[in-house]
């Protein structure tokens, strides 16, 4: 029999607090972005596309980049090519391989809504944070993240940096290298 110490009050007020903020922080973003027909999630697929070079990105370079599975990704692409947002391409270098390609509407709409998105992010979470805030939010997600992704399979586990992605070995060659600094 093995003999497991409970947890803390501490750990479980911690833990039960996570548990409220990753249940509640999806709809609170998504009523923000109700005006454009969009979740906060088609936001970020808009976003990674909308950095990408040529607005293309593999699909499984796209779900690493918004920390996805690729049936949620492939579904949520789906429905934002029936809204004309985005398109899906053969891949020229591997013809097993899809790309999603952001369309003119989608470029629009992802820049007529980045400012209720990016409002909503400081009004909902950054605001909240005191100086040192960001930087401790950013290590503390990274450390459990890094626990539940020991395989960094996601973009924001493969070196800590949500901008680096080179060490996916997934990446086709015809994805082109993440933007810095955008």
């Amino acid at each position: 029999m093995i003999v497991v110490e409970a947890l803390t009050h501490d750990e479980r007020v911690a833990v039960a607090r996570l548990r409220a903020l990753l249940e509640l922080l999806p709809t609170a973003l998504d009523r923000h972005l109700t005006d454009a027909g969009l979740t906060s999630f088609e936001f970020s697929l808009l976003e990674a596309l909308f950095e990408a070079d040529h607005h293309r990105l593999r699909l499984t370079a796209l779900a690493a980049r918004t920390n996805a599975t690729l049936p949620r990704l492939s579904r949520v692409v789906t429905g934002l090519e029936k809204k004309g947002l985005v398109g899906k391409a053969a891949c020229e270098q591997d013809g097993r391989a899809t790309n999603a390609v952001l369309t003119d509407s989608g470029e629009r709409a992802y820049l007529d809504n980045r400012p209720h998105f990016e409002n909503a992010v400081r009004e909902m979470i950054l605001s909240a944070l005191d100086p040192g805030g960001v930087q401790r939010l950013a290590d503390i997600s990274y450390a459990i993240l890094s626990k539940l992704d020991p395989d960094r399979r996601l973009a924001v586990t493969t070196d800590g940096s949500a901008e680096d992605c080179d060490a996916d070995p997934r990446r086709c060659a015809a994805d082109p290298a993440p933007r810095r600094g955008s």
